[in-house]
């Protein structure tokens, strides 16, 4: 169905993707796992055709995806983002809405309408106001648009991160309906190990814009459980070690970089380093630990009392402070900070 050959996506000097090379069978559920900023989004955006790779080639059904050629296969599939986008007007013109682009008639419309919002819990809110509804119910009305249209391809980024447990319960059942009485083939991006359990056949993992491991779900599962706790992990990097001469490994994770780690191991390894872990200072500052590496902030998540950074040192490092640290260290985008850590918290993923 869809063919990704070795695709690279740049943001500036930003890799989102790097080298991605994957094939996805018609009529499945295929999930992708990985933490924040792995490039789960730029994936599903270049499948969707709103995005195009600066290096490598997409195929649709053995077909090339060209440049000119992008706006045909964007009618072959739909997305439906984590943040819901909906119209101030009803939900029943939220639904319809694509299908009166594409020139159904009043008859079809009313009849895929009603379908959708009867696999959502929502038939009878057709006169409700989109605006006026709760987060949950909101991105339910996302979701019967998206399905109205009945692609061939469904698009899903994080779609019930969030939500309450009803509205979660109600779309990973219309996911599942959809799977067994269609042939749409549906990309899931998620951070719910459950979800992947019981909605996904197929998983590929993706770290920092690469493409970790792919394989059958219930494969991973059983023979790689500490995998399914990879999606909650933060600031993974994969590379080459080398063992030192004080006992310690060094790990050449490419861009420059190199990470030094407490344990002993050599050849190829991935690691993390948690979040909390990381100490985060305007100034490079004498200390014992052995990893420093200067940066930007490139995104700022206000959490209440905590506020988790984005930083790009080469590398980009996900890091948690409190919100009274934010605001004394005076903190804004593109503030040039230093992230600093020691070399015990580095772990490794087995």
């Amino acid at each position: 169905m869809a063919e990704l050959d070795n695709v690279t996506k740049m943001y500036g000097k930003i890799t989102a993707l790097n080298g991605i090379s994957l094939k996805i069978p018609r009529g499945e559920i295929f999930t992708l796992i990985g933490p924040n900023g792995s490039g789960k989004t730029t994936l599903l955006k270049i499948l969707a055709c709103i995005e195009k790779p600066t290096k490598g080639k997409v195929y649709f059904d053995g077909q090339l995806v060209e440049e000119r050629s992008m706006p045909e296969f964007r009618l072959k599939s739909t997305m439906v983002f984590q943040k819901t986008v909906l119209f101030n007007a009803s939900i029943y013109e939220n639904v319809a809405y694509g299908l009166k682009l594409r020139g159904f008639s009043k008859e079809e419309i009313n009849e895929r309408v009603r379908t959708v919002l009867k696999l959502v819990k929502l038939e009878g809110y057709e006169k409700r106001s989109a605006k006026k509804l709760s987060g949950g119910e909101q991105q339910r009305v996302s979701l019967a648009r998206a399905l109205a249209l009945r692609t061939e391809l469904l698009l899903l980024d994080e779609p019930m991160a969030n939500l309450d447990q009803r509205s979660a319960s109600i779309i990973e059942a219309a996911i599942s309906q959809i799977r067994q009485e269609t042939n749409t083939t549906i990309i899931l991006a998620t951070h719910d190990m459950f979800q992947v359990e019981t909605l996904s056949e197929k998983v590929a993992l993706i770290n920092n814009g690469k493409l970790i491991h792919v394989g059958k779900t219930r494969e991973i599962l059983e023979h790689s459980r500490k995998l399914t706790d990879f999606a909650r992990i933060e600031n993974i990097f994969s590379g080459v070690s080398c063992i030192t001469k004080d006992g310690t490994s060094r790990i050449d994770v490419g861009d420059n970089m190199q990470i030094e780690a407490s344990m002993r191991r050599s050849g190829k390894i991935s690691v993390f380093v948690r979040p909390e872990d990381i100490i985060l200072s305007k100034i490079k500052f004498a200390s014992s630990a052995r990893n420093v590496f200067e940066g930007r902030i490139v995104e700022i998540l206000d959490l209440g009392p905590t506020v988790r950074l984005r930083i790009d040192a080469g590398k980009q490092f996900v890091v948690q402070i409190t919100k009274h640290s934010f605001i004394e260290m005076q903190l804004n985008l593109s503030s040039k900070v230093f992230v600093t850590f020691k070399a015990s918290s580095v772990h490794t993923i087995d």
